[in-house]
């Protein structure tokens, strides 16, 4: 794999005695492609999936922005909430929401049980967004399918299940989208 910067490999471990890459004598990849391969692929998927959404009518769509409204929910949330889930401060959580807001996936309205608060829920244009994202994404797991052929795909699937922690589908762990 290379990770070029200025025509050199990124994140290499290199002998300075001799200049020799160290690594594993098996022929195994070095241990930083893994993480970088990881996240390559989830990129890839990310990328393809906001180039569609975007034909698909949705181009000003992020991918916080899809964060925000999974976190939101069909339920809807208050800007606190919205936060929590993600990892971020209240205050980040409202910027987004109030981005949302903007561009029309999500409203801000009464809570219904505390006149005090404010929900934000997803308007028709938010929940269509999220609906087209879950055939996108079918989509992209179908072309998957046919690279690596299904059982290798349900193979990986399978795997990465099994080396991921049981809570890895929440929105986020702590401070990776901005927290402390």
């Amino acid at each position: 794999m290379d990770n070029m910067v200025d025509e050199k490999k990124v994140n290499q471990v290199v002998d300075s005695r001799n200049g020799v890459e160290h690594g594993d004598p098996s022929g195994d990849a070095p241990g930083y492609e893994l993480p970088l391969l990881l996240f390559a692929g989830f990129r890839s998927l990310i990328d393809q999936l906001h180039a569609e959404l975007a034909r698909q009518g949705h181009p000003d769509v992020r991918p916080a922005h899809g964060f925000a409204m999974q976190a939101i929910g069909l339920n809807g949330a208050t800007a606190a909430t919205v936060g929590r889930r993600l990892g971020v401060s209240k205050q980040a959580a409202g910027k987004t929401v109030d981005r949302l807001t903007a561009l029309g996936y999500a409203e801000r309205t009464a809570d219904p049980t505390d006149a005090r608060r404010k929900l934000v829920r997803l308007t028709p244009h938010g929940l269509d967004a999220l609906a087209r994202s879950a055939r996108i994404f079918d989509e992209l797991r179908a072309r998957w399918s046919a690279a690596l052929g299904p059982d290798r795909l349900r193979g990986l699937e399978t795997d990465l299940r099994t080396v991921t922690p049981p809570d890895a589908f929440t929105l986020d762990a702590e401070g990776w989208l901005g927290g402390p």
